[in-house]
């Protein structure tokens, strides 16, 4: 997968299912309106059966999504890419620079 397809959204077939997080988008339902979160596919329990697990559930309000819930997903995006040098320079250094 390249840095291009952040932006594009891709059915759930085509989703990574090796514990990657990636952004899910959740279907509009009964119980609220449609939604995006990051999830990654794996087990929510041990013994459990594998499903897609919201990354930021801790082990007492664990939130899973069955595959019908999700309507698409994307890549999560990249950092950013360095904008400024590391290197200071002496004008940089005495304030001499504004």
């Amino acid at each position: 997968m390249s840095e291009s397809d952040f932006g594009v959204w891709q059915p759930m077939a085509n989703a990574p299912r090796d514990g990657t997080r990636v952004l899910v988008a959740i279907r509009a339902s009964e119980q609220g309106p449609a939604e995006v979160d990051v999830a990654r596919w794996g087990r929510a329990e041990p013994a459990g059966e594998e499903c897609w697990v919201a990354s930021d559930s801790d082990h007492e309000c664990i939130i899973t999504y069955a595959e019908g819930e999700l309507t698409s997903w994307m890549p999560l995006p990249t950092t950013l890419p360095k904008l400024r040098s590391a290197r200071v320079s002496d004008e940089e250094m005495s304030g001499s620079g504004i």
